[in-house]
C-alpha cells in the first residue's frame, strides 16, 4: 500500500489516469495489471483490479490513505514531519527519531517524513499530530522582529 500511495502522490499522470472517465474500465484493468505486476503484492493488485471492475478506481487514493492511517493506528506508528533548511544526515535523523520516540506518549514507533524548505534559513521544524516545535532560524528572527516592534524601553524613554 505504501508503494501505491507513493505512486499516486508522485505521478500526476497516474492519478489523472485513475480518475479519467475517458478510458474504459477494461482497458484500465489491463494497463494496471501490466504496470503494477511485480511492484505491489498480488493481494493488493487484486484489490485494485476489483475496484477498477466496480468502477471505483477514482477513490483509490482515499482508500489507500485510509488504509495507511488504520495500519499506523493498529501498529502504534505516529508520523513525524521534519522540515529543514538543508538535507539532514542519517545520523541526525536517527538522533531526532530516538528523542521523539522516547518523548511521545502512546506511540511506540515513529515514521519520519522529511521535507526541505530553504526559507527556514537554518534549523528545523518538527510536526507531530497537532504539536509543532519550530527550531528554525526564520522563527527566531520573526520572534526578534516582534520584540523590537514592541520595545517597552523605547516607549518609556520617549514618554518622558
Amino acid at each position: 500500500m505504501q508503494s501505491m500511495q507513493h505512486l499516486i502522490r508522485e505521478s500526476k499522470d497516474f492519478a489523472a489516469f485513475l480518475k479519467s472517465p475517458v478510458v474504459q474500465f477494461s482497458k484500465k484493468q489491463s494497463i494496471l495489471t501490466t504496470l503494477l505486476t511485480g511492484k505491489i503484492s498480488p493481494l493488493t493488485l487484486k484489490f485494485v483490479l476489483l475496484l477498477t471492475g466496480k468502477q471505483r478506481e477514482v477513490i483509490l487514493s482515499e482508500i489507500v490513505d485510509a488504509f495507511m492511517d488504520a495500519y499506523r493506528a493498529l501498529k502504534h506508528i505516529s508520523i513525524v514531519r521534519i522540515t529543514s533548511a538543508s538535507p539532514l544526515t542519517s545520523e541526525q535523523l536517527d538522533v531526532l527519531q530516538k528523542k521523539i520516540e522516547s518523548s511521545t506518549v502512546g506511540f511506540e514507533h515513529v515514521e519520519v517524513q522529511t521535507k526541505i524548505d530553504p526559507s527556514l534559513l537554518g534549523g528545523f521544524v518538527v510536526e507531530l499530530d497537532d504539536q509543532v516545535l519550530d527550531a528554525s532560524v526564520r522563527h527566531h528572527l520573526e520572534s526578534l522582529r516582534k520584540e523590537f516592534r514592541t520595545n517597552l524601553y523605547e516607549s518609556k524613554i520617549i514618554a518622558r
